[in-house]
């Protein structure tokens, strides 16, 4: 569980990102963020994995976090492993070297998410969807219950965006993981996630099932632009797809979100 009260966050004297945003994720639920460049996404993500400090409220998590980041060069010299590996960093002593146990562990973190064959593979030579599943192996080989992860699919084609949702929904069923993403794709919140936080950039928030937030008016209202939501049907199987009319103007891109 992710519990977020009275959240508040600006640099400096600038104008406050947020502001009184309470919020909770569940347990061994998918949760999404998503909102427009500059609402204070990645900051609150920041705030979640421990690496910034809130100037206002608080942030009470059930369990050990991993952070996925949206990516990462590493030196040439790394292999796949290596870079799991980093992620037994809190298990080691200050001078200590990984043991047995870790490298086993690192090597099934790099089987779950698919790459065990790519194990011994230069970390440079992967390609863009490979390394960001090696860095969500990096935090599943640090025993994580909440996993957190910046725009996991944003680099990525339409195939691999496909690969990385389905392990996540993979992973908090088969391993009871709180995931929470941000995204700039409504719809991969449609597709895996069970509750939405959405952020404007005039700091208020609306947050909830996310097929209750994820209305026309909202989107609309969030980013600008008019949008459609339009089902796609395939055989059995049915999908949303979140469709912009770019180069109409919303009549009022600044008002409230409606819960």
């Amino acid at each position: 569980m992710i519990r977020i009260e009275n959240a508040g966050h600006r640099y400096g004297s600038q104008h406050w990102l947020f502001r009184e945003l309470s919020v909770t994720f569940p347990s061994a639920r998918i949760a999404a963020i998503l909102g427009p460049n500059g609402c204070g996404k990645t900051t609150l993500l920041r705030a979640i994995s421990r690496t910034l400090t809130l100037k206002e409220g608080i942030i009470d998590i059930d369990g050990h976090e991993g952070f996925v980041p949206q990516a990462l060069t590493a030196d040439q010299s790394y292999s796949a492993v290596d870079m799991v590996l980093m992620g037994r960093s809190r298990y080691l002593g200050r001078f200590s070297s990984p043991g047995r146990k870790d490298r086993e562990r690192a090597y099934e973190s790099i089987e779950e998410v698919g790459l065990g064959a790519l194990a011994e593979q230069r970390y440079d030579r992967l390609s863009g969807g490979q390394r960001q599943l090696v860095l969500l192996a990096r935090a599943l080989a640090s025993d994580c219950k909440v996993l957190v992860l910046d725009e996991p699919a944003s680099a990525l084609d339409i195939a691999n965006q496909g690969v990385v949702l389905r392990l996540l929904l993979r992973l908090a069923s088969s391993l009871g993981l709180t995931v929470l993403f941000t995204t700039h794709h409504p719809d991969h919140a449609i597709g895996i996630a069970d509750t939405t936080l959405l952020m404007q950039r005039n700091g208020t928030h609306v947050c909830g099932p996310t097929g209750e937030v994820l209305t026309e008016g909202n989107l609309a209202r969030m980013y600008g632009v008019p949008v459609r939501r339009v089902d796609v049907h395939a055989g059995e199987e049915t999908a949303s797809a979140i469709v912009p009319l770019h180069g109409l103007r919303s009549k009022a891109p600044d008002q409230p979100l409606v819960p």
